[in-house]
Protein backbone atom coordinates (compact mmCIF):
# COMPACT_ATOMS: atom_id res chain seq x y z
CA UNK A 1 0.00 0.00 0.00
CA UNK A 2 1.65 3.16 -1.01
CA UNK A 3 1.27 6.49 0.86
CA UNK A 4 -0.19 9.70 -1.37
CA UNK A 5 2.51 12.08 -0.21
CA UNK A 6 0.81 15.09 -2.43
CA UNK A 7 -2.22 14.64 -0.41
CA UNK A 8 -0.78 15.16 2.90
CA UNK A 9 0.94 18.54 1.14
CA UNK A 10 -2.57 19.68 -0.05
CA UNK A 11 -3.91 19.07 3.32
CA UNK A 12 -0.86 20.53 4.76
CA UNK A 13 -1.07 23.90 2.67
CA UNK A 14 -4.35 24.09 4.47
CA UNK A 15 -3.01 24.51 7.76
CA UNK A 16 -3.10 28.41 8.39
CA UNK A 17 -2.57 28.18 12.11
CA UNK A 18 -2.65 31.72 12.46
CA UNK A 19 -6.05 31.71 12.46
CA UNK A 20 -6.12 29.92 15.48
CA UNK A 21 -3.59 32.30 17.16
CA UNK A 22 -6.72 33.00 20.10
CA UNK A 23 -7.34 29.53 21.33
CA UNK A 24 -3.80 28.61 21.08
CA UNK A 25 -2.74 31.99 22.98
CA UNK A 26 -5.51 30.98 25.78
CA UNK A 27 -4.32 26.99 25.80
CA UNK A 28 -0.70 28.42 26.67
CA UNK A 29 -1.78 30.97 29.15
CA UNK A 30 -3.37 28.02 30.95
CA UNK A 31 -1.05 25.95 31.14
CA UNK A 32 1.30 28.85 31.93
CA UNK A 33 -0.94 29.70 35.26
CA UNK A 34 -0.69 25.48 36.29
CA UNK A 35 3.44 26.42 36.02
CA UNK A 36 3.49 29.50 38.04
CA UNK A 37 1.45 27.95 40.97
CA UNK A 38 4.94 25.51 41.33
CA UNK A 39 6.93 29.20 41.78
CA UNK A 40 5.01 31.37 43.46
CA UNK A 41 3.90 31.45 47.32
CA UNK A 42 0.20 30.62 47.49
CA UNK A 43 -0.60 34.19 49.05
CA UNK A 44 0.76 35.52 45.41
CA UNK A 45 -1.06 32.75 43.64
CA UNK A 46 -4.58 33.62 44.24
CA UNK A 47 -4.05 37.43 44.12
CA UNK A 48 -2.36 36.94 40.75
CA UNK A 49 -3.75 34.08 38.75
CA UNK A 50 -7.05 35.96 38.28
CA UNK A 51 -5.54 39.08 36.95
CA UNK A 52 -3.45 36.76 34.27
CA UNK A 53 -6.63 35.15 33.06
CA UNK A 54 -8.66 37.63 33.05
CA UNK A 55 -6.27 40.02 31.21
CA UNK A 56 -5.46 37.25 28.73
CA UNK A 57 -9.11 37.43 28.12
CA UNK A 58 -9.33 41.16 27.66
CA UNK A 59 -6.61 41.07 25.41
CA UNK A 60 -7.93 38.34 22.91
CA UNK A 61 -11.34 39.83 23.08
CA UNK A 62 -9.95 42.91 21.46
CA UNK A 63 -7.73 40.90 18.59
CA UNK A 64 -10.74 39.30 17.74
CA UNK A 65 -12.84 42.10 17.55
CA UNK A 66 -10.31 43.78 15.64
CA UNK A 67 -10.66 40.59 12.96
CA UNK A 68 -14.39 40.68 13.29
CA UNK A 69 -14.51 43.99 11.94
CA UNK A 70 -12.01 43.02 9.27
CA UNK A 71 -13.62 40.00 7.76
CA UNK A 72 -17.32 41.77 8.13
CA UNK A 73 -16.16 44.96 6.20
CA UNK A 74 -14.66 42.91 3.33
CA UNK A 75 -16.98 39.80 4.02
CA UNK A 76 -14.38 37.35 4.16
CA UNK A 77 -15.00 33.65 4.48
CA UNK A 78 -12.23 31.35 4.95
CA UNK A 79 -12.49 27.21 4.78
CA UNK A 80 -8.92 25.84 6.53
CA UNK A 81 -7.58 22.73 8.03
CA UNK A 82 -8.95 20.56 5.04
CA UNK A 83 -12.31 21.94 5.46
CA UNK A 84 -12.60 21.10 9.40
CA UNK A 85 -12.46 24.88 10.28
CA UNK A 86 -14.51 27.78 8.55
CA UNK A 87 -14.53 31.22 9.41
CA UNK A 88 -17.06 34.02 8.50
CA UNK A 89 -18.34 37.33 10.24
CA UNK A 90 -20.63 34.84 11.93
CA UNK A 91 -18.30 32.43 13.58
CA UNK A 92 -15.77 35.53 14.71
CA UNK A 93 -19.22 37.11 16.65
CA UNK A 94 -20.02 33.81 18.07
CA UNK A 95 -15.92 33.87 19.67
CA UNK A 96 -16.92 36.87 20.73
CA UNK A 97 -19.97 36.07 22.54
CA UNK A 98 -17.63 33.36 24.42
CA UNK A 99 -14.27 35.43 25.27
CA UNK A 100 -17.22 37.99 26.94
CA UNK A 101 -18.58 34.84 28.95
CA UNK A 102 -15.34 33.80 30.01
CA UNK A 103 -14.22 37.15 30.94
CA UNK A 104 -17.21 37.65 32.82
CA UNK A 105 -16.78 34.40 34.61
CA UNK A 106 -13.54 35.17 35.49
CA UNK A 107 -14.75 38.99 36.98
CA UNK A 108 -17.60 36.53 38.75
CA UNK A 109 -14.65 33.69 40.26
CA UNK A 110 -12.59 36.87 41.39
CA UNK A 111 -15.39 37.70 43.15
CA UNK A 112 -16.39 34.41 44.41
CA UNK A 113 -12.66 33.60 45.40
CA UNK A 114 -12.17 36.09 47.67
CA UNK A 115 -15.26 34.51 50.10
CA UNK A 116 -14.18 30.71 49.55
CA UNK A 117 -10.74 29.16 50.15
CA UNK A 118 -10.26 26.88 47.53
CA UNK A 119 -7.84 26.73 44.84
CA UNK A 120 -7.43 29.39 42.21
CA UNK A 121 -5.14 28.36 39.43
CA UNK A 122 -7.12 24.97 38.28
CA UNK A 123 -10.24 26.97 37.98
CA UNK A 124 -9.00 29.34 35.80
CA UNK A 125 -6.81 27.26 33.52
CA UNK A 126 -10.17 24.96 33.23
CA UNK A 127 -12.25 28.25 31.88
CA UNK A 128 -9.48 29.25 29.88
CA UNK A 129 -9.27 25.91 28.31
CA UNK A 130 -13.08 25.22 28.25
CA UNK A 131 -13.42 29.22 26.71
CA UNK A 132 -10.95 28.30 23.68
CA UNK A 133 -12.87 24.66 22.88
CA UNK A 134 -15.80 26.95 22.50
CA UNK A 135 -14.09 29.57 20.26
CA UNK A 136 -12.99 26.52 18.20
CA UNK A 137 -16.68 24.90 18.44
CA UNK A 138 -18.04 27.63 16.71
CA UNK A 139 -16.01 27.85 13.55
CA UNK A 140 -16.50 23.97 13.40
CA UNK A 141 -17.15 22.89 9.89
CA UNK A 142 -16.93 19.09 10.23
CA UNK A 143 -18.54 17.11 12.52
CA UNK A 144 -15.07 15.64 13.71
CA UNK A 145 -14.54 19.30 15.24
CA UNK A 146 -17.49 19.76 16.02
CA UNK A 147 -18.28 16.65 18.19
CA UNK A 148 -14.22 16.85 20.10
CA UNK A 149 -14.75 20.71 20.60
CA UNK A 150 -18.19 20.24 22.26
CA UNK A 151 -16.94 17.06 24.67
CA UNK A 152 -13.52 19.23 25.71
CA UNK A 153 -15.59 22.15 26.73
CA UNK A 154 -18.13 19.27 28.92
CA UNK A 155 -15.51 17.56 30.40
CA UNK A 156 -13.88 20.83 31.80
CA UNK A 157 -17.79 21.74 33.33
CA UNK A 158 -17.50 18.13 35.30
CA UNK A 159 -14.44 19.43 37.09
CA UNK A 160 -15.46 22.97 37.78
CA UNK A 161 -18.96 21.91 38.90
CA UNK A 162 -17.87 19.73 41.06
CA UNK A 163 -14.90 22.12 42.11
CA UNK A 164 -15.95 22.68 45.97
CA UNK A 165 -14.71 19.59 47.11
CA UNK A 166 -15.72 20.39 50.62
CA UNK A 167 -19.46 20.67 49.35
CA UNK A 168 -21.50 17.90 49.31
CA UNK A 169 -23.97 19.62 46.71
CA UNK A 170 -21.47 20.92 44.36
CA UNK A 171 -20.13 16.95 44.26
CA UNK A 172 -23.62 15.95 44.04
CA UNK A 173 -23.90 18.15 41.53
CA UNK A 174 -20.74 17.34 39.67
CA UNK A 175 -22.00 13.66 39.58
CA UNK A 176 -25.41 14.44 37.89
CA UNK A 177 -23.85 16.21 35.36
CA UNK A 178 -21.37 13.67 34.19
CA UNK A 179 -24.22 11.01 34.31
CA UNK A 180 -26.71 13.12 32.43
CA UNK A 181 -24.49 14.80 30.29
CA UNK A 182 -22.90 11.41 29.43
CA UNK A 183 -26.31 10.43 28.01
CA UNK A 184 -26.78 13.58 26.01
CA UNK A 185 -23.91 12.77 24.13
CA UNK A 186 -23.95 9.44 23.15
CA UNK A 187 -27.50 10.73 21.57
CA UNK A 188 -25.57 13.01 19.80
CA UNK A 189 -23.13 11.00 19.21
CA UNK A 190 -25.68 8.20 17.67
CA UNK A 191 -26.78 10.77 15.35
CA UNK A 192 -23.56 11.88 13.68
CA UNK A 193 -22.66 8.04 13.16
CA UNK A 194 -26.07 7.16 11.70
CA UNK A 195 -25.68 10.62 9.45
CA UNK A 196 -21.84 9.58 8.46
CA UNK A 197 -22.82 5.93 7.80
CA UNK A 198 -26.27 6.66 5.79
CA UNK A 199 -24.31 9.38 3.60
CA UNK A 200 -21.75 7.30 2.53
CA UNK A 201 -23.46 4.61 1.71
CA UNK A 202 -22.44 3.80 -2.07
CA UNK A 203 -26.34 3.06 -2.79
CA UNK A 204 -27.65 6.04 -1.36
CA UNK A 205 -28.33 8.68 -4.14
CA UNK A 206 -26.31 11.94 -3.34
CA UNK A 207 -23.76 10.24 -1.50
CA UNK A 208 -20.53 12.10 -0.45
CA UNK A 209 -16.73 10.45 0.19
CA UNK A 210 -16.74 13.08 3.37
CA UNK A 211 -20.57 12.60 5.34
CA UNK A 212 -19.06 14.53 8.24
CA UNK A 213 -18.44 17.96 6.29
CA UNK A 214 -21.20 20.55 6.68
CA UNK A 215 -21.53 21.32 2.91
CA UNK A 216 -21.26 17.43 2.09
CA UNK A 217 -23.78 16.74 4.40
CA UNK A 218 -26.13 19.50 3.33
CA UNK A 219 -25.83 18.33 -0.54
CA UNK A 220 -26.85 14.71 0.87
CA UNK A 221 -30.04 15.85 3.05
CA UNK A 222 -30.99 17.67 0.13
CA UNK A 223 -31.32 14.94 -2.13
CA UNK A 224 -32.73 12.53 0.90
CA UNK A 225 -34.70 15.18 2.74
CA UNK A 226 -37.31 12.17 3.27
CA UNK A 227 -35.15 9.27 3.83
CA UNK A 228 -36.52 8.08 7.43
CA UNK A 229 -32.72 7.23 8.76
CA UNK A 230 -31.97 10.40 7.37
CA UNK A 231 -34.13 12.40 9.47
CA UNK A 232 -33.87 9.86 12.82
CA UNK A 233 -30.13 10.93 12.48
CA UNK A 234 -30.92 14.61 12.74
CA UNK A 235 -33.39 14.29 15.26
CA UNK A 236 -30.76 12.04 17.31
CA UNK A 237 -28.11 15.57 16.81
CA UNK A 238 -30.79 17.80 17.93
CA UNK A 239 -31.64 16.18 20.89
CA UNK A 240 -28.31 16.28 21.68
CA UNK A 241 -28.72 19.76 21.26
CA UNK A 242 -31.62 20.33 23.34
CA UNK A 243 -29.81 18.77 26.55
CA UNK A 244 -27.21 21.71 26.29
CA UNK A 245 -29.77 24.41 25.78
CA UNK A 246 -32.15 22.75 28.53
CA UNK A 247 -34.77 22.42 26.14
CA UNK A 248 -38.00 19.88 26.95
CA UNK A 249 -37.53 16.91 27.69
CA UNK A 250 -33.52 17.67 28.27
CA UNK A 251 -33.77 20.09 30.72
CA UNK A 252 -34.45 17.40 34.11
CA UNK A 253 -30.52 18.11 35.09
CA UNK A 254 -30.95 22.23 35.48
CA UNK A 255 -32.18 22.66 38.46
CA UNK A 256 -29.77 20.42 40.83
CA UNK A 257 -26.80 21.38 38.75
CA UNK A 258 -26.99 24.94 38.76
CA UNK A 259 -27.95 25.00 42.38
CA UNK A 260 -25.23 22.93 43.35
CA UNK A 261 -22.51 24.03 40.94
CA UNK A 262 -20.35 27.09 42.60
CA UNK A 263 -22.29 30.58 41.75
CA UNK A 264 -19.51 31.53 38.68
CA UNK A 265 -19.90 28.02 37.17
CA UNK A 266 -23.71 28.32 37.77
CA UNK A 267 -23.71 31.81 35.26
CA UNK A 268 -20.75 30.04 32.98
CA UNK A 269 -23.40 27.25 32.44
CA UNK A 270 -26.92 29.63 32.03
CA UNK A 271 -24.77 31.79 29.72
CA UNK A 272 -22.17 29.54 27.67
CA UNK A 273 -24.07 26.00 27.50
CA UNK A 274 -27.20 27.52 26.50
CA UNK A 275 -25.24 30.12 24.14
CA UNK A 276 -22.90 27.14 22.45
CA UNK A 277 -26.27 25.23 22.01
CA UNK A 278 -28.30 27.95 20.02
CA UNK A 279 -25.42 29.27 18.19
CA UNK A 280 -24.74 25.70 16.71
CA UNK A 281 -28.47 24.71 16.41
CA UNK A 282 -28.67 27.84 13.72
CA UNK A 283 -25.40 26.62 12.10
CA UNK A 284 -26.94 23.02 11.60
CA UNK A 285 -30.77 24.35 10.66
CA UNK A 286 -28.95 27.01 8.15
CA UNK A 287 -26.86 24.31 6.98
CA UNK A 288 -26.41 20.32 7.05
CA UNK A 289 -29.98 20.27 8.12
CA UNK A 290 -31.37 23.17 5.89
CA UNK A 291 -33.19 20.46 3.80
CA UNK A 292 -35.23 19.50 6.68
CA UNK A 293 -36.88 22.49 8.08
CA UNK A 294 -39.71 21.86 6.45
CA UNK A 295 -40.16 18.39 8.44
CA UNK A 296 -39.00 19.27 11.71
CA UNK A 297 -40.55 22.89 11.57
CA UNK A 298 -43.97 21.18 13.51
CA UNK A 299 -41.50 19.16 16.70
CA UNK A 300 -39.34 22.05 17.14
CA UNK A 301 -42.39 24.35 17.87
CA UNK A 302 -44.14 21.97 19.88
CA UNK A 303 -40.50 21.57 21.71
CA UNK A 304 -40.39 25.20 22.09
CA UNK A 305 -43.77 25.84 23.35
CA UNK A 306 -43.42 22.80 25.87
CA UNK A 307 -40.19 24.21 27.12
CA UNK A 308 -41.87 27.45 27.78
CA UNK A 309 -44.30 26.59 29.86
CA UNK A 310 -42.54 23.97 31.67
CA UNK A 311 -39.69 26.54 32.65
CA UNK A 312 -41.91 29.27 33.77
CA UNK A 313 -44.70 27.42 35.47
CA UNK A 314 -41.81 25.28 37.04
CA UNK A 315 -40.19 28.78 38.52
CA UNK A 316 -42.71 30.19 39.49
CA UNK A 317 -42.95 28.69 43.42
CA UNK A 318 -39.21 28.48 43.66
CA UNK A 319 -37.51 30.15 47.14
CA UNK A 320 -34.28 28.84 46.35
CA UNK A 321 -33.17 31.41 43.58
CA UNK A 322 -30.49 29.59 41.95
CA UNK A 323 -33.05 27.45 40.77
CA UNK A 324 -35.18 30.03 39.98
CA UNK A 325 -32.79 30.57 37.80
CA UNK A 326 -32.08 28.02 36.56
CA UNK A 327 -35.45 26.80 35.65
CA UNK A 328 -36.19 30.39 34.40
CA UNK A 329 -33.42 29.84 31.77
CA UNK A 330 -35.55 26.59 30.42
CA UNK A 331 -38.17 29.12 30.00
CA UNK A 332 -35.98 31.58 27.84
CA UNK A 333 -34.19 28.68 25.36
CA UNK A 334 -37.72 28.20 24.71
CA UNK A 335 -38.10 31.87 23.87
CA UNK A 336 -34.77 31.85 21.53
CA UNK A 337 -36.01 28.07 20.17
CA UNK A 338 -39.04 29.98 18.90
CA UNK A 339 -36.55 32.26 17.18
CA UNK A 340 -34.55 29.55 15.47
CA UNK A 341 -37.96 28.70 13.93
CA UNK A 342 -38.75 31.85 12.65
CA UNK A 343 -35.54 31.79 10.91
CA UNK A 344 -36.38 29.28 8.63
CA UNK A 345 -38.79 32.00 6.85
CA UNK A 346 -37.39 34.89 8.29
CA UNK A 347 -33.59 35.73 7.84
CA UNK A 348 -33.10 38.48 10.51
CA UNK A 349 -34.26 35.96 13.13
CA UNK A 350 -31.26 34.51 13.65
CA UNK A 351 -29.68 37.86 14.52
CA UNK A 352 -32.72 38.26 16.79
CA UNK A 353 -31.26 35.38 18.67
CA UNK A 354 -27.86 36.18 18.59
CA UNK A 355 -29.14 39.61 20.19
CA UNK A 356 -31.16 38.09 23.18
CA UNK A 357 -28.15 35.76 24.05
CA UNK A 358 -25.91 39.00 24.59
CA UNK A 359 -28.87 40.37 26.48
CA UNK A 360 -29.15 37.52 28.04
CA UNK A 361 -25.29 37.24 29.46
CA UNK A 362 -25.27 40.61 30.30
CA UNK A 363 -28.18 40.45 32.85
CA UNK A 364 -27.42 37.32 33.96
CA UNK A 365 -23.87 38.35 34.76
CA UNK A 366 -25.14 41.01 36.94
CA UNK A 367 -27.79 38.97 38.48
CA UNK A 368 -25.14 36.16 39.54
CA UNK A 369 -22.56 38.88 40.51
CA UNK A 370 -25.28 40.23 43.05
CA UNK A 371 -26.19 36.47 44.36
CA UNK A 372 -22.19 36.29 45.11
CA UNK A 373 -22.06 39.80 47.03
CA UNK A 374 -25.32 38.37 48.93
CA UNK A 375 -24.52 34.97 49.83
CA UNK A 376 -24.12 33.72 52.73
CA UNK A 377 -21.11 30.64 53.33
CA UNK A 378 -23.66 28.17 51.79
CA UNK A 379 -23.02 28.89 48.41
CA UNK A 380 -25.50 26.14 46.59
CA UNK A 381 -28.09 28.32 49.03
CA UNK A 382 -29.46 31.27 47.94
CA UNK A 383 -33.13 31.31 49.49
CA UNK A 384 -34.79 34.58 49.14
CA UNK A 385 -35.03 35.36 52.82
CA UNK A 386 -31.62 35.55 52.36
CA UNK A 387 -32.13 39.12 50.20
CA UNK A 388 -34.58 40.46 52.64
CA UNK A 389 -33.79 43.86 53.51
CA UNK A 390 -31.54 44.30 50.54
CA UNK A 391 -32.41 47.56 49.71
CA UNK A 392 -31.42 48.86 53.01
CA UNK A 393 -28.62 46.86 53.16
CA UNK A 394 -26.82 47.75 50.55
CA UNK A 395 -29.41 50.43 47.83
CA UNK A 396 -26.38 49.47 44.91
CA UNK A 397 -26.43 46.25 45.09
CA UNK A 398 -30.58 46.62 44.74
CA UNK A 399 -30.72 48.66 42.10
CA UNK A 400 -28.38 46.33 40.36
CA UNK A 401 -30.36 43.72 40.79
CA UNK A 402 -33.71 45.23 39.86
CA UNK A 403 -31.67 46.01 36.23
CA UNK A 404 -30.71 42.58 35.89
CA UNK A 405 -33.94 40.76 36.83
CA UNK A 406 -36.24 43.60 35.08
CA UNK A 407 -34.37 42.51 31.82
CA UNK A 408 -34.98 38.76 31.78
CA UNK A 409 -38.74 39.89 32.81
CA UNK A 410 -38.53 42.07 29.58
CA UNK A 411 -39.32 45.67 30.59
CA UNK A 412 -38.86 48.16 28.83
CA UNK A 413 -36.42 50.01 27.95
CA UNK A 414 -33.94 47.38 28.99
CA UNK A 415 -32.13 45.48 26.96
CA UNK A 416 -34.07 41.96 27.90
CA UNK A 417 -37.39 44.28 26.68
CA UNK A 418 -35.94 44.88 22.79
CA UNK A 419 -34.86 41.14 22.74
CA UNK A 420 -38.06 39.65 23.48
CA UNK A 421 -39.91 42.10 21.06
CA UNK A 422 -37.69 41.17 18.22
CA UNK A 423 -38.35 37.72 18.67
CA UNK A 424 -41.60 38.11 19.12
CA UNK A 425 -41.25 39.85 16.34
CA UNK A 426 -40.30 37.50 14.26
CA UNK A 427 -42.24 35.02 15.31
CA UNK A 428 -45.64 36.97 13.84
CA UNK A 429 -44.06 37.44 10.42
CA UNK A 430 -43.49 33.70 10.52
CA UNK A 431 -47.20 33.27 11.24
CA UNK A 432 -46.15 31.20 14.63
CA UNK A 433 -48.84 32.91 15.96
CA UNK A 434 -50.02 30.21 18.88
CA UNK A 435 -46.26 29.50 19.77
CA UNK A 436 -46.27 33.53 20.25
CA UNK A 437 -49.06 33.10 22.69
CA UNK A 438 -48.05 31.01 24.76
CA UNK A 439 -44.51 32.93 25.31
CA UNK A 440 -47.02 35.67 25.95
CA UNK A 441 -48.18 33.68 28.43
CA UNK A 442 -44.54 32.72 29.48
CA UNK A 443 -43.67 36.41 29.60
CA UNK A 444 -46.15 37.12 32.40
CA UNK A 445 -45.57 34.46 34.47
CA UNK A 446 -42.40 35.52 34.45
CA UNK A 447 -43.37 38.82 35.73
CA UNK A 448 -45.42 37.12 38.92
CA UNK A 449 -42.31 35.28 40.15
CA UNK A 450 -39.03 37.77 39.12
CA UNK A 451 -41.03 40.43 40.96
CA UNK A 452 -41.89 38.32 43.43
CA UNK A 453 -38.16 38.12 43.99
CA UNK A 454 -37.65 41.35 44.39
CA UNK A 455 -40.88 42.59 46.24
CA UNK A 456 -40.13 39.98 49.01
CA UNK A 457 -36.47 39.70 49.05
CA UNK A 458 -36.24 43.42 48.88
CA UNK A 459 -38.62 45.20 50.21
CA UNK A 460 -40.30 43.20 52.64
CA UNK A 461 -38.75 42.15 56.21
CA UNK A 462 -39.13 38.50 57.34
CA UNK A 463 -41.79 39.79 59.80
CA UNK A 464 -44.21 41.07 56.87
CA UNK A 465 -43.15 37.55 54.77
CA UNK A 466 -44.43 35.71 57.79
CA UNK A 467 -47.28 37.39 59.81
CA UNK A 468 -46.57 40.72 61.88
CA UNK A 469 -47.34 39.03 64.76
CA UNK A 470 -44.52 36.61 64.78
CA UNK A 471 -41.41 37.24 67.04
CA UNK A 472 -38.76 37.85 66.39
CA UNK A 473 -36.44 36.40 69.48
CA UNK A 474 -37.86 33.26 68.59
CA UNK A 475 -36.95 33.61 64.96
CA UNK A 476 -33.36 35.22 64.73
CA UNK A 477 -31.66 31.67 64.67
CA UNK A 478 -33.40 31.34 61.37
CA UNK A 479 -33.59 34.80 59.81
CA UNK A 480 -30.56 36.57 61.55
CA UNK A 481 -30.08 40.04 61.55
CA UNK A 482 -28.01 40.82 58.03
CA UNK A 483 -25.18 43.70 58.18
CA UNK A 484 -25.22 46.36 56.00
CA UNK A 485 -22.84 44.98 52.53
CA UNK A 486 -20.27 47.65 51.51
CA UNK A 487 -18.14 47.09 48.14
CA UNK A 488 -14.92 48.41 46.82
CA UNK A 489 -15.22 51.02 44.15
CA UNK A 490 -13.24 48.23 41.36
CA UNK A 491 -16.72 45.88 42.31
CA UNK A 492 -18.89 48.97 41.86
CA UNK A 493 -17.62 50.36 38.94
CA UNK A 494 -17.75 46.84 37.05
CA UNK A 495 -21.20 46.52 38.60
CA UNK A 496 -22.09 50.12 37.35
CA UNK A 497 -20.82 48.77 34.05
CA UNK A 498 -22.96 45.60 33.46
CA UNK A 499 -25.93 48.20 34.71
CA UNK A 500 -25.13 50.78 32.15
CA UNK A 501 -24.21 47.99 29.36
CA UNK A 502 -27.99 46.72 29.98
CA UNK A 503 -29.59 50.09 29.75
CA UNK A 504 -27.86 51.19 26.51
CA UNK A 505 -28.87 48.45 24.24
CA UNK A 506 -32.28 48.87 25.56
CA UNK A 507 -32.05 52.38 24.04
CA UNK A 508 -29.47 51.59 21.23
CA UNK A 509 -29.78 48.42 20.37
CA UNK A 510 -28.12 49.34 16.90
CA UNK A 511 -24.98 49.45 18.96
CA UNK A 512 -25.33 45.37 18.51
CA UNK A 513 -27.79 44.76 15.57
CA UNK A 514 -25.70 46.92 13.81
CA UNK A 515 -23.04 44.57 13.60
Amino acid sequence: MSIDLELFKNYASTQTWALLAPEMTLGFVALLLLALEWVLPAERVRSLIPKIAGITLGLVFIVVATHFMELRHYAIRTLSFAELIRQTPWSELMRLFFLASGLGVAYLSSLFFKRNHAAVTEFYALLLMTTASLMILGQSHHFIVFFVSLETFTVGLYVMISYLKTSEASLEAGLKYLILASLGSVILLAGIVLLYGIAGNPNMPGHTADAMNFSQLQSFIAANPDHVWVRLGAALVLGGMAFKIGALPFQIWIPDVYQGAPTPVTAYLAISSKGAGFLLLLILMNGPFLGLRTAFTPLLVLVAAGTILFGNLAAAPQKQLKRMMGLSGIAHAGYMLMGVVASFTIEWAAGAVVFYLFTYMIASLAIFAVMIEVGGEDDADHSVFIYEGLAERSPFLSRVLVFGVGSLAGIPPLAGFIGKFFLFLAAYRADLLGLLAVAIFGVVVSIYYYFGWLRQGLFRSWHQILGEEADKEELRGVFPERPAITLPATTRWAFIFLAGLNLVLGLYPGLLTGL
